[in-house]
């Protein structure tokens, strides 16, 4: 995960000076793993009920080294693409998620996918601080290199050190099952909160489109200088938004808290209209601003749709809530970079902004998840 994501902060800077780049091929390239995720993690996982995981996990390992190699490598944007392509292919983490279902006893399980979600959360974040921090040593080129060193290491700890589960099954509880999706797609509560993993990460990756180039353009700030700001707004973010999540469990408010990320996240994207060609300082606070909005709402989603979805449903409910974060990732960052080259930063902080406000008017429909009427009628569902 931090292979895949430390190139986020520098990569439309990058990007830009490949041959035949432009604003929309930019998005695309940046984006287009988020698809090749979404297409592949359910496959992958199913396929691993078959064969066993760790060959499933292996191979999309090795497909993920190669997508780095061939990124390291590319001098033209068509070709970044479809190492971006194959970085996404090696869709694995569901499949992982699942070999660690066949490892841990069932009254465990809860706690152990915790720890991963934390793991994931946390690789997340030290990849936007260290990224641009080692891109000022060996380049972004390097990074990509770098990601692939990582693939092989972690094909090592998968082989020397990660356990043979004893046996594999499916699991009801952390793997999806094809037959309950188009139940669980319509359900109103979920989709709802589907819409929201996949506006949050169309609004992130659109974000960081242009974020990087304004910081550049009217900052003055290169790539290998802006974890100046990064460091210091991820710290603020942790802080503010771990700080949020414990007031709104201890108040029983996690609504009130959920819609408050959301507003977050829109004032940010007006900020960063305002301060796109006029103030460094009112950029740094924006980016301070969003990545607090982030974190809270990436903490909030998943236990929200663990507690919305049917105890016997939970893996399919997840299934569809990685499928939508990917579609996010790739759907903003192809509107991201058409609306740049269309429309300029402006037209990027807009269109976040419009989605901001959709999902605020989306979330507003939410009903209390810690409502006791509520968790009544979600027992009832899950008793049926």
């Amino acid at each position: 995960m931090i292979g895949l994501f430390m190139v986020l902060p520098m990569f439309s800077l990058y990007a830009s000076q490949l041959v035949g780049a432009t604003p929309t091929l930019i998005g695309l390239a940046m984006g287009i793993y988020g698809l090749a995720q979404a297409l592949l993690q359910i496959p992958f996982g199913a396929l691993s009920d078959r064969v066993g995981r760790k060959p499933i996990i292996l191979m999309g390992l090795l497909i993920f080294t190669l997508g780095s190699v061939l990124c390291a490598m590319a001098h033209s944007i068509e070709l970044m693409m479809i190492g971006r392509a194959l970085q996404g292919a090696g869709a694995v983490g569901g499949t992982i998620l699942a070999m660690m279902a066949d490892l841990t006893r069932e009254e465990q399980r809860t706690k152990s996918m915790a720890i991963a979600g934390m793991t994931i959360g946390a690789s997340f974040m030290i990849a936007l601080l260290v990224g641009p921090i080692l891109a000022g040593w060996f380049a972004v080129s390097g990074l990509f290199y770098l990601a692939a060193g990582m693939g092989l290491v972690t094909i090592a700890l998968l082989y020397l050190v990660v356990p043979n589960p004893g046996e594999t099954h499916w699991h009801a509880d952390t793997e999806p099952e094809l037959r309950s999706f188009l139940k669980l797609l319509f359900m109103p509560e979920l989709a709802k909160l589907n819409s929201g993993i996949f506006i949050l990460h169309a609004i992130f990756t659109a974000s960081f489109v242009v974020i990087p180039i304004s910081l550049h353009r009217y900052a003055g700030l290169a790539a290998d200088q802006q974890w100046h700001l990064y460091a210091p707004a991820l710290l603020i973010a942790f802080v503010a938004s771990l700080a949020c999540i414990g007031m709104a469990e201890r108040k029983k408010q996690v609504r009130r808290y959920f819609i408050g990320g959301i507003v977050v996240i829109a004032c940010a994207q007006v900020l960063f209209w305002i301060a796109s060609s006029r103030s460094t300082f009112l950029a740094v606070t924006a980016v301070t601003i969003f990545l607090t909005g982030f974190s809270l709402l990436e903490a909030f989603l998943p236990s929200l749709i663990s507690r919305t979805a049917p105890r016997e449903r939970k893996g399919s409910a997840m299934g569809i809530y990685s499928c939508s974060q990917f579609f996010g990732i790739f759907v903003g960052g192809a509107l991201g970079g058409w609306l740049y080259g269309l429309l300029g930063f402006s037209g990027v902080y807009l269109f976040c902004l419009i989605l901001s406000l959709c999902w605020l008017k989306i979330a507003s429909s939410q009903p209390r998840t810690e409502n006791p009427d509520f968790i009544h009628r979600q027992e009832q569902l899950q008793s049926k």
